[in-house]
């Protein structure tokens, strides 16, 4: 993954992101799931006891520890404002092009007068690899591990691969018994991919900012 160096990346403890895994400075992993509610209200009394018997199951069947994660943000509504603006001057009807504009305006009018929230939900699944404390942690240590102190740079650079292979194995396996997990209490969850978590972490260290930036290449194109 492409570095960026941007001033509250110091604070993050994210080394780099790649194959859909966030590798942390510590060498260990980080796999992301987005997933969907429940509308917890509007089930019946057997149907919440149920969900609840089938989360609390779910908790208890897990032997590694998760994060449950609330990412609450204020809407930008100004895509949808725009877009709105765009069909206004589309319009051949003069009084669909004065309600389209009345309808900008409540928009506008309404939004500036509440906080209007979104909210996402996501459960963090964590792998931290388990080597002697005499090699050192992490990925790194179980290099040295394989390696040791000599080899060319090609030999460690298939020893780094291997390494991260069957470590990301783990977590996959891990990630497939959450998704199991979350499914049985209704539930649905999607993998975050790689392009998805360098978006969601910046964002979240960025909030004022939409886009991602662009590299002097990308904006040529």
């Amino acid at each position: 993954m492409a570095t960026r160096s941007t001033p509250s990346q110091k604070f993050i403890p994210i080394k780099e992101i790649r194959d859909d895994v966030a590798i942390l400075k510590n060498g260990s992993l980080r796999a992301i799931l987005m997933t969907s509610t429940v509308n917890f209200g509007l089930k019946s009394k057997e149907e919440q006891e149920s969900t609840l018997y089938q989360f609390q199951n779910f908790l208890n069947s897990l032997d590694f520890s998760t994060q449950i994660c609330i990412q609450s943000r204020e809407l930008d509504i100004r895509p949808y404002i725009q877009r709105l603006e765009e069909r206004q001057k589309e319009q051949v009807n003069d009084l669909l092009k004065i309600q389209t504009k009345e309808y900008i305006e409540f928009i506008k009018t309404f939004t500036a007068k509440t906080n209007i929230m979104s909210k996402h939900f996501y459960v963090v699944v964590p792998y931290t690899p388990t080597v002697s404390t005499s090699s050192g942690g992490g990925i790194l240590g179980g290099l040295k591990s394989l390696i040791g102190k000599g080899g060319t740079s090609e030999e460690k650079k298939e020893a780094d691969k291997q390494s991260f292979e069957q470590q990301r194995s783990q977590l996959e396996a891990r990630v497939s018994v959450v998704e199991q997990g979350l499914i049985r209490t209704g539930v649905r969850a999607a993998r975050l991919g790689t392009d998805e978590i360098t978006e969601l972490f910046y964002q979240t260290f960025n909030p004022g900012e939409t886009d991602l930036p662009t590299t002097g290449a990308e904006e040529e194109k």
